[in-house]
């Protein structure tokens, strides 16, 4: 599979008539993972919510492609089916759908007609990625997410991830309430990952999840936009000084956005 590339050009995003996002510019290309940080209200989860079409969320100004495609003018299924994939900070439950229903239906809608994964492919694929995250054969057959603990649901999202295999994925505080084992697990399933036709978009609050998933490249995130990008060591540094510093240096006045949803 050829390497992919997500542009996101001079994008503004609004909610209920206040802008969140104010010109925000990012390129993802296949075989990168960009890390996304900011302070609170400053649009990070807009972002992801925005790119996959979620309807709360307004565009107002700017572009998004997937190669050349042009991702606004698709509707929310196509974006996923065409390699587009978000690893929610809340997953949902539904009852009545197994993990192994969701996620063979979910490959399938994917693939032309006539080309369906054969159900002892998938079976082994399936078998295998759970072996990986350290999941119990139980939770093939558990409804999607119901009564499923915080780290469960997480490590949930990451064999969907592989299972999937995206072109692009867009990963929303995929470490939140994770303890540091369930933590290790999900960083080694994104790290599984990294290939020359897979970009991530990581974001995060702290920089312990880069501790086990190197970035290419750090995007600091405020008042809308990316206001300083760098490699690794850029989230090292938040983490030691926090903010103020990149605030002072740009003389961007102590305040945010809005809402983050």
């Amino acid at each position: 599979m050829a390497a992919s590339t997500l542009k996101i050009e001079n994008l503004h995003v609004s909610i209920e008539g206040k802008e969140i996002i104010k010109g925000l510019n990012l390129e993802i290309n296949g075989g990168e993972i960009h890390a996304v940080m900011g302070p609170n209200g400053t649009g990070k989860s807009t972002l992801a919510s925005a790119i996959m079409g979620h309807p709360k969320y307004e565009i107002t100004e700017g572009s998004v492609f997937l190669d050349n495609e042009d991702v606004l003018e698709m509707e929310v299924d196509e974006r996923a089916k065409a390699g587009l994939f978000l690893a929610m900070q809340y997953p949902s439950e539904v009852s009545g759908v197994t993990n192994a229903d969701f996620l063979r239906s979910a490959i399938n809608a994917r693939r032309e007609e006539g080309d369906e994964i054969s159900l002892m492919k998938f079976i082994k694929k399936l078998d295998g990625k759970m072996a990986e995250l350290d999941m119990g054969e139980e939770f093939a057959q558990r409804y999607l997410n119901e009564g499923f603990s915080g780290g469960e649901k997480k490590r949930n999202e990451i064999l969907q991830l592989m299972m999937l295999e995206p072109k692009i994925a867009v990963l929303d505080e995929i470490d939140s309430g994770l303890d540091i084992d369930a933590l290790k697990v999900v960083s080694k399933g994104v790290n599984a990952m990294r290939n020359e036709s897979f970009g991530c978009l990581i974001i995060t609050h702290y920089q312990r999840l880069l501790n086990y998933i190197t970035p290419d490249k750090v995007h600091v995130m405020m008042q809308g936009r990316i206001v300083k990008s760098g490699g690794a060591e850029l989230a090292q540094r938040l983490e030691a000084e926090g903010y103020d510093w990149i605030k002072e240096e740009l003389g961007i006045k102590d305040e945010t956005v809005g809402q983050e949803a």
